[in-house]
C-alpha cells in the first residue's frame, strides 16, 4: 500500500483533462508536492504544484524530467495522444506517433523512474490505460492501449522485489478533452482520481473506474467476438 499524504508525486500530463483531476484530487488527499508536466506548462495558483515540460517521445525530456522529479514517490504515467480511426485506412506515420507516445512514452517515463522510486522505499506506478485495453474499435489507439496493458503487467512483476506498487486503471467514457464532443454518458474524472487513490491506500493492483471497464474485463475469457465498442472509450 501507498500512503498519498505528505507524498512527493509525479503526474505526467497533468495540466489538463484527467491528469489534472489527479492533481487535483492528490492536493486534496495532502500530497506535500505534485510534479505536473506539460508539453508547454503554465503557473498553478497552488505552491505545492510544480509545473515542469515534458515530451515522453523525446528521451532527453524525460531524463531532465528525472532529474528534477528525483524525491517522487509515486509516479502517474498518464501523459498520452488520441487519434481515432480504422486501422486498414490509416496512416502509418500516426500509426506510430501513437505507439511512441502512449506505449514507449510510458515506458521511458517508468525506465526513468524506476530506480527514483527504488530510492524512496518502492513507492507507487499508476498507469492509466483504458477499457480499450480489452475492447476493439477504435483503431491503432486502442491498440496501444492493450499494449500498455501488457507492458504494466510486466512492469508488476519486475518492480515487485524493490517493493514498487503498480497499478494499472481502466476507464471507459469520461469527460476530459479528448471525448467531450462525443454525445455520451461521461464519467467524472475526479470521481475516477478518488479511485485510483483509494486503490492505492489499499495496496490494490488493478481499477476498473466503472460498469465499462468491469463488464469488459469480465468478459475477456469468452468469444473475441464479444470484446468490441460502437465507438471509442
Amino acid at each position: 500500500m501507498t500512503t498519498v499524504s505528505g507524498a512527493t508525486v509525479l503526474v505526467t500530463g497533468g495540466q489538463r483533462g484527467l491528469g489534472r483531476a489527479f492533481v487535483q484530487e492528490l492536493l486534496e488527499a495532502g500530497a506535500a508536492k505534485v510534479y505536473a508536466t506539460a508539453r508547454t506548462p503554465v503557473a498553478d495558483p497552488d505552491p505545492r504544484v510544480v509545473p515542469v515540460p515534458l515530451e515522453v517521445t523525446d528521451a532527453e525530456s524525460v531524463a531532465e524530467l528525472a532529474r528534477i522529479a528525483d524525491d517522487v514517490s509515486i509516479v502517474f504515467n498518464n501523459a498520452g495522444i488520441g487519434s481515432l480511426g480504422p486501422l486498414v485506412t490509416a496512416d502509418l506515420d500516426t500509426v506510430k506517433e501513437l505507439f511512441e507516445a502512449n506505449v514507449f512514452g510510458a515506458l521511458r517515463i517508468a525506465q526513468a523512474f524506476a530506480p527514483i522510486l527504488a530510492a524512496q522505499g518502492g513507492g507507487a506506478l499508476v498507469d492509466i490505460h483504458s477499457v480499450l485495453s480489452w475492447a476493439a474499435g477504435s483503431g491503432a489507439y486502442g491498440a496501444t492501449k492493450a499494449a500498455f496493458w501488457s507492458l504494466t503487467n510486466s512492469l508488476r512483476l519486475e518492480l515487485a522485489p524493490q517493493g514498487t506498487q503498480v497499478v494499472g486503471v481502466h476507464l471507459g467514457y469520461t469527460d476530459t478533452d479528448m471525448i467531450r464532443a462525443l454525445d455520451v454518458p461521461k464519467g467524472d474524472p475526479r470521481a475516477v482520481a478518488r479511485e485510483v487513490l483509494t486503490a492505492l491506500e489499499k495496496g490494490e493492483s488493478e481499477v476498473l473506474a466503472d460498469d465499462t471497464s468491469r463488464f469488459f474485463k469480465s468478459v475477456l475469457s469468452g468469444p473475441v467476438e464479444g470484446l468490441s465498442l460502437p465507438s471509442a472509450a
